[in-house]
């Protein structure tokens, strides 16, 4: 699936099944909530904290990370369909940005 497929996936599965999108302050409230599940799930399983029982009843940690990345990317992508900005294009930027400023940075 590309980014562009995933934009377009989710804002279909919003119109149709969501039946709208939450405000983008609310998505943004909600990305800070899934970024504190997936650094939870990360400080047990790459961290010094242990998972308690309550975090394995969950099921399994890595099952755990990848769920909490697609719901971090999930939200990610509704912010930037509700604000109109196309993540293909903003990624490919990043790359031309980084680059320029990175190259040469760690020789």
């Amino acid at each position: 699936m590309t980014i562009d497929n995933a934009q377009q996936r989710v804002d279909e599965w919003i119109q149709s099944v969501g039946k709208g999108y939450f405000s983008q302050l609310t998505n943004m409230a909600l990305l800070t909530e899934e970024v504190g599940e997936l650094a939870r799930v990360i400080a047990r399983l790459y961290g010094e904290q242990v998972a308690k029982p309550a975090d394995l009843a969950k099921g399994d940690l890595h099952q755990q990370l990848s769920e909490e990345m697609a719901d971090v990317l999930w939200v990610l992508i509704c912010l930037a369909n509700q604000s109109g900005v196309n993540l293909t294009e903003a990624l490919t930027a990043s790359f031309v940005k980084k680059t320029q400023r990175d190259t040469g940075r760690w020789d």
